[in-house]
C-alpha cells in the first residue's frame, strides 16, 4: 500500500479509501451487502494496508456506519485507521432532521458516533452544502465539534467552486477550522471539476478524493450503459448512475480506456483508476466493491503506472458535459 497526507493535515492516509455505503441493510438498496458478507471485503482491505474508510449517516438509513465500526473496532487498530462519515441529507422528512443548521450537525453527529461505536470521527464531511443555512452557522457548529474532540477535521462534497471558496474564506476570516477535503465527482468520463474545483483545492492545499471513480462501473468494462442488460444488480437499480451518464461521448472514452487496457494486458478498472491517482490533486479516489475481485484490481491499481502518451489518449476522447452530481 502507498499513503499520503490529506492536503496540507499531518493526516496519513492509503492512497485508496474504501467507500463503505455498499455495507449495511438491503432493504436500502437491493445490491447492498449484510454484515457478515461486509466482512471479507473489511479483512481484504486493511490485510492490503487500506487505512481510510468512508460512509455516511444516510447509507442504508446508519446501518452503515453500524457495519463500518463493527468490523473496524474488531479488526483493527483505531489509533492507526481514519474513519469519515458525512451529515447533510435527511433521515426523515420531520423538522429539523436534515441540513446543516447547528442543530442538526451536532445532533447527527451524536448518532453517528454512537452508531460508529467510536470516540471520535476522524474526517466529518458535509455531503451537500445547505442553501437554507449560513455557511457561517455551519463552519462554526463543525468548528465547535472539533474543540470538543469529537471530530478532528472537517472536510465538503460535491458543490460548486465558489461556494467551496467562499467556505474555506469565511473560516479563514472568523479563526474556525478550515475543510480540509473535497469529496467530489471525478472520472474519465466526468471530468468537469478539472476547470474550477480541483486547481481551487490545488491552491489551497485541500486533498481531493474522488467519489464514483469508475462511473458507477462503466470504466470497469463491465458494461456498456448504465442500463445495460449486462449490468450488476446494483447498475439495475441505480437511477443516479443514469442521470450522471448520459452524454453522447461517454462511450467513446469506455472505449478508449478498453483499448489502453487491452494493449497493457490490465482489466479497464486498474487503468481508470491509474489515470485518476497520477493527478497531482487525487489523494486518494473513493472506491466501493461488492465482489473481491474489485477491490483487487483497485489495490492493483497503486502497481500501475501511465505513460504520458496513455494518459494523453485516454483523455483524448473527452468532451464537456453538463455539471452533474451536485443534487
Amino acid at each position: 500500500m502507498k499513503y499520503t497526507k490529506l492536503g496540507r493535515t499531518g493526516l496519513t492516509v492509503s492512497r485508496l479509501c474504501l467507500g463503505c455505503m455498499s455495507y449495511g441493510d438491503s432493504s436500502w438498496r437491493p445490491w447492498v451487502l449484510a454484515a457478515e458478507a461486509a466482512r471479507p471485503f473489511f479483512q481484504r482491505a486493511l490485510e492490503s494496508g487500506v487505512n481510510f474508510f468512508d460512509t455516511s449517516d444516510m447509507y442504508s438509513r446508519g446501518v452503515s456506519e453500524e457495519v463500518t465500526g463493527r468490523w473496524l473496532r474488531e479488526m483493527a487498530d483505531l489509533d492507526e485507521i481514519v474513519i469519515a462519515t458525512k451529515v447533510f441529507f435527511p433521515a426523515s422528512d420531520r423538522p429539523n432532521r436534515g441540513g446543516l443548521s447547528r442543530k442538526h450537525i451536532q445532533q447527527a453527529c451524536e448518532a453517528s458516533l454512537r452508531r460508529l461505536g467510536v470516540d471520535a470521527i476522524d474526517l466529518y464531511q458535509v455531503h451537500r452544502f445547505d442553501p437554507a443555512t449560513p455557511i457561517e452557522e455551519t463552519l462554526a457548529a463543525l468548528d465547535d465539534l472539533i474543540r470538543q474532540g469529537k471530530v478532528r477535521y472537517v472536510g465538503a462534497s460535491s458543490t460548486h467552486a465558489w461556494k467551496f471558496a467562499r467556505a474555506l474564506f469565511v473560516a479563514d476570516r472568523h479563526g474556525w477550522s478550515r475543510f480540509v477535503s473535497m469529496q467530489n465527482h471525478y472520472n474519465l468520463i466526468y471530468r468537469e471539476e478539472e476547470r474550477e474545483m480541483i486547481p481551487l483545492c490545488e491552491a489551497e492545499g485541500v486533498g481531493v478524493l474522488p467519489w464514483s471513480p469508475l462511473a458507477r462501473g462503466l470504466l470497469a468494462g463491465a458494461r456498456t450503459a448504465p442500463d445495460d442488460a449486462r449490468s450488476t444488480p446494483r447498475a439495475q437499480s441505480d437511477d443516479f448512475a443514469r442521470r450522471l451518464y448520459d452524454h453522447p461521448s461517454d462511450g467513446d472514452v469506455m472505449k478508449v480506456v478498453e483499448r489502453v487496457a487491452d494493449e497493457r494486458g490490465l482489466p479497464p478498472a486498474q487503468i481508470s483508476l491509474a489515470w485518476l491517482l497520477s493527478k497531482a490533486a487525487v489523494t486518494a479516489p473513493i472506491v466501493g466493491a461488492t465482489k473481491l475481485d474489485h477491490l483487487d484490481d483497485a489495490i492493483a491499481s497503486l502497481d500501475v503506472t501511465l505513460a504520458d502518451e496513455e494518459i494523453e489518449t485516454l483523455e483524448s476522447s473527452y468532451q464537456p458535459h453538463e455539471i452533474r452530481g451536485f443534487e
